[in-house]
């Protein structure tokens, strides 16, 4: 079992987390990124959270320490509220799975139901971006597209309450695409979390701050496991 299993976020590739990973090895730590189906693992379904949850179910042994980014924070929030006790601990990274209903997305969403061509309309573009941190969307085959609508439509129905897995909660007051607030949130819902704001962090530190994001996972990790 490794020290760390990985759940990335909205990307096609997870070349821009190789110096963080390295960086953890080169502590002494094992660790193990996972590839998305249908982002960094190719795919042409379209996916619900129940698809990824038993997708992260499958490929994490039970009892390990699992982080997700982005919307691999919301696998993994949806996994341990499912089966509070696969995870002997919880890392959120700039993590999504808070709701809020807004202007923006509800355009997006309605407009996937319709089947219009998204990918044709750049401001479709623009929101996903910002919706996600992806600069890949606009690349984004249609059934991501529709996955991507499923995923946001799936943060109405998860109920914090039912996580229970110690959780610890790593943030950056910089992100623009999962604020800080939603980090306040997740840590007033979850029943057993610590949150930690970094002041110099974005939504993706592993791009922005490799070294500090490293430094912070392998004391994390150590003290856990100590």
């Amino acid at each position: 079992m490794a020290d760390l299993y990985i759940i990335h976020g909205w990307t096609y590739t997870i070349e821009p987390w190789r110096e963080t990973l390295a960086l953890i090895r080169e502590a002494g730590l094992s660790v193990k990124m996972l590839c998305v189906p249908g982002l960094t693992e190719p795919s042409n379904k379209v996916f619900t959270i129940e698809d990824y949850v038993k997708w992260a179910d499958k490929n994490i042994p039970d009892g390990a320490i699992a982080l997700g980014h982005s919307n691999g924070g919301r696998i993994l929030l949806n996994l341990c509220a499912k089966k509070p006790d696969k995870l002997k601990y919880l890392i959120l990274l700039d993590a999504a799975g808070v709701y809020e209903p807004s202007v923006k997305k509800k355009v997006v969403e309605g407009l996937a139901k319709m089947g219009k061509p998204l990918k044709k309309v750049p401001l479709i573009d623009k929101i996903f971006h910002k919706i996600t941190g992806s600069t890949d969307y606009s690349k984004a085959p249609e059934n991501m597209k529709k996955t991507l609508t499923n995923m946001l439509e799936s943060d109405k129905n998860l109920n914090y309450k039912d996580i229970t897995t110690k959780t610890f909660i790593l943030w950056g007051k910089k992100d623009t695409t999962t604020p800080p607030r939603q980090a306040t949130t997740m840590y007033e819902k979850l029943p057993n979390a610590e949150l930690k704001f970094y002041a110099n962090w974005t939504h993706a530190p592993y791009i922005s701050n490799p070294d500090e994001l490293s430094r912070a996972l392998v004391t994390l990790i150590k003290r856990i496991k100590a």
